[in-house]
């Protein structure tokens, strides 16, 4: 994968290998993996739309079945159960970010300004947090501190330390703490739901706090 000067690198490395099937007394098939992808992002779409709109706990297995329509079969032999599907989906969304991030188009990737970039990964995370808050929620509280302890964690912060760095912003990594102390899904929650504020409205507020940090 490509990536900027922002720190965050991700990367991985194929090598194609040609397998030729010769004299076979048999017809080989070769394994249906593009029909399996193509069922891996059915399930993960409808798994997010369903936690998203009805939350983790009220979704089971056979209703996600139901709606990507697949097998129940198919769907606890590749994700094994509720947790493990969360996690897949959680890890899928979180990649997304990250690619947009290394190489998707400016403001969020490479060739904007510093500042713009910052405002513009707040808007994203908050996007981000919005379809999949119940995860986000159960992976960074699940015990006390759990949210540092990730690899996306570390991911965000070097990026946005980075980038209040070229801006020149007083104590870079305290702020870029700062920030994501306010994006973290607990404070998020807490804003949508308990204090009922509408989801533009947190938007334009947290884009304005990440421009004053940024100055």
């Amino acid at each position: 994968m490509p990536a900027d000067s922002s720190g965050p690198q991700s990367g991985s490395s194929k090598t194609p290998i040609d397998i030729s099937f010769r004299n076979l007394s048999v017809e080989y098939s070769p394994p249906l993996r593009a029909d399996a992808a193509r069922n891996r992002v059915k399930v993960l779409a409808a798994a997010a739309g369903l936690f998203s709109e009805r939350g983790v706990e009220n979704v089971t297995m056979d209703d996600v079945a139901a709606s990507a329509g697949v097998g129940k079969g198919t769907l606890y032999r590749r994700f094994g159960d509720k947790s493990g599907l969360a996690t897949a989906l959680l890890d899928h969304l979180e990649t997304e970010l990250q690619e947009g991030i290394l190489s998707g188009p400016p403001p969020l990737g490479p060739g904007a300004p510093p500042a713009e970039r910052l405002i513009a990964f707040t808007v994203a995370y908050l996007e981000f947090l919005r379809d999949s808050l119940d995860i986000v929620l159960l992976s960074q509280t699940s015990t006390t501190g759990a949210r540092f302890r990730t690899g996306a964690h570390a991911f965000w912060r070097r990026h946005c330390e980075y980038l209040l760095e070229q801006c020149r912003a007083p104590a870079p990594g305290v702020a870029a703490d700062v920030l994501l102390a306010g994006l973290s899904a607990e404070q998020v929650q807490h804003w949508l739901v308990d204090r009922g504020l509408p989801f533009d409205h947190l938007v334009d507020a947290l884009s304005q706090v990440t421009r004053l940090l940024t100055s």
